[in-house]
């Protein structure tokens, strides 16, 4: 965190800070007006825990939202807080600064990176080779070039070369189809193609079936800009079964945009799954992670209106396993060498012993519940985790006994309700001093909200 943007940052005047304090004051059933009282909670520009009541009047709640958006003003991340209010109202406030680029906070989850720059497995993986791939027998040029050229007789095509320098700073060889599509009309948004005429872009469009890009708008789909958060992504999996048309990845060098439906990215895929074509027509959807459905076989099939909505599936088991919010009753039944992924969910039951785990090299993310493990340091034996989840009191008991993992890349703190905002953060500092990260930033405000009422 830049230390100048936190001593100009508004948050650091207990004014600002008033009309939540009362809110949470006003709410509290059990306060007396003869004790010391303590309210608290989290809140960031996205993502709010106050303990408040449900339904409360939209006025009231306006006092949280015009807080929240003293957030976007300065670029501040997540914030615990705890006030200890005194029965003359004087009032002491305690902040806990967790930088936004550190931090990633649910209501009930802490996420803290560990790395700079390094983004959830799923999100590094690059597409396999499947040799012997091959346009699909729909693909065919001369159809493509006359139906292209038939609806659209006066469009302004690409020369070779234009094609090439795209090809260059793509760095890959677009599909045969796909040059044909720009010889025939290069799309470019510009007086000399389309005169800046509406109707003539809206021809195109309907021509090709989508809002066309230009060529100078290419661009293969980045698999970092699909990437939402690692509490997300270290607990997903890309899964590409062996008759899979699209390989689940969160992007690919080979994946080339060319349109869009309005909100999804629409396109060529030269990297396929071990069941589709080269130059099978995809789109990537923005309410998904990871994978990208099979649209058409080819983009003369697309162009053709000859589509098809084929979902690709991510992750599945036995890479992705779940014991007992899910199918699966015990670790032995979860262990398997595909296992990537293990959640323990909290129920009634004994805890679990983490021995049937040991020498799987693939596990690499970890979430437990309070009390489901019977030993907890057992998770210094996981030699490939990248991503670890407990709640607190799991957390002391693994950083007590020096059992932290050092491969991880991040790690997350399950919070409970009832757990003060300010110990989190305490021992938020204590996971990322191993990695000599820099600490969370505290600091204490003074104020005085009034006597309490009788």
């Amino acid at each position: 965190m830049d230390d100048q943007m936190l001593l100009s940052s508004p948050l650091r005047d207990f004014v600002i800070w008033e009309p939540v304090l009362r809110l949470l004051l006003a709410a509290d059933a059990e306060g007396s007006a003869g004790r010391t009282r303590r309210v608290e909670g989290r809140i960031s520009r996205h993502t709010w825990r106050l303990d408040l009541p449900d339904g409360l009047p939209s006025a009231e709640m306006r006092v949280v939202e015009d807080l929240r958006r003293s957030f976007d003003s300065c670029g501040l991340g997540e914030m615990l807080f705890a006030a200890e209010v005194q029965p003359d109202g004087s009032t002491t406030l305690h902040l806990a600064w967790a930088s936004l680029a550190r931090t990633r906070g649910f209501p009930d989850l802490a996420v803290l990176t560990l790395v700079d720059g390094v983004l959830p497995e799923p999100w590094r993986r690059l597409p396999d080779p499947v040799p012997g791939a091959a346009p699909a027998p729909s693909a065919d040029l001369e159809l493509l070039e006359r139906t292209l050229r038939e609806r659209l007789p006066d469009a302004v095509g690409a020369t070779e070369e234009e094609i090439a320098a795209t090809e260059a700073r793509l760095g890959v060889t677009l599909s045969d189809e796909l040059k044909v599509l720009y010889r025939v009309t290069r799309a470019r948004w510009d007086w000399e193609d389309f005169h800046e005429d509406y109707e003539e872009a809206d021809r195109v469009n309907t021509a090709v079936g989508c809002e066309l890009s230009s060529l100078e708008e290419l661009y293969s789909v980045d698999a970092a800009r699909r990437h939402s958060s690692w509490s997300y992504g270290a607990t997903d999996a890309v899964h590409c079964p062996p008759d899979a048309a699209v390989q689940g990845l969160a992007g690919s060098p080979g994946w080339i945009v060319f349109g869009s439906n309005g909100g999804d990215e629409l396109a060529v895929d030269l990297t396929p799954g071990p069941g589709g074509h080269t130059g099978q027509v995809i789109l990537v959807s923005h309410e998904t992670n990871l994978g990208a459905d099979l649209i058409a076989d080819s983009l003369t099939d697309f162009v053709l209106d000859r589509t098809k909505d084929e979902r690709c599936l991510t992750g599945s088991p036995p890479a992705v396993a779940r014991v007992r919010a899910g199918s699966l009753e015990s670790i032995q039944a979860a262990a398997h060498p595909a296992l990537e992924v293990l959640s323990i969910d909290s129920s009634d039951g004994a805890p679990f012993s983490l021995a049937p785990l040991s020498g799987l090299t693939r596990l690499r993310a970890l979430t437990a519940g309070p009390g489901v493990l019977s030993d907890p340091p057992e998770i210094a034996g996981l030699v490939g985790l990248e991503y670890l989840e407990l709640p607190v009191q799991e957390w002391r008991v693994i950083l007590d006994a020096a059992a932290v993992p050092r491969t991880l890349l991040a790690a997350a703190i399950k919070v409970q309700r009832d757990e003060d905002p300010l110990s989190v953060a305490a021992l938020a500092d204590e996971i990322l001093a191993l990695w000599d990260r820099t600490q969370i930033v505290q600091t204490v405000l003074e104020g005085n909200l009034g006597p309490a009422e009788s």
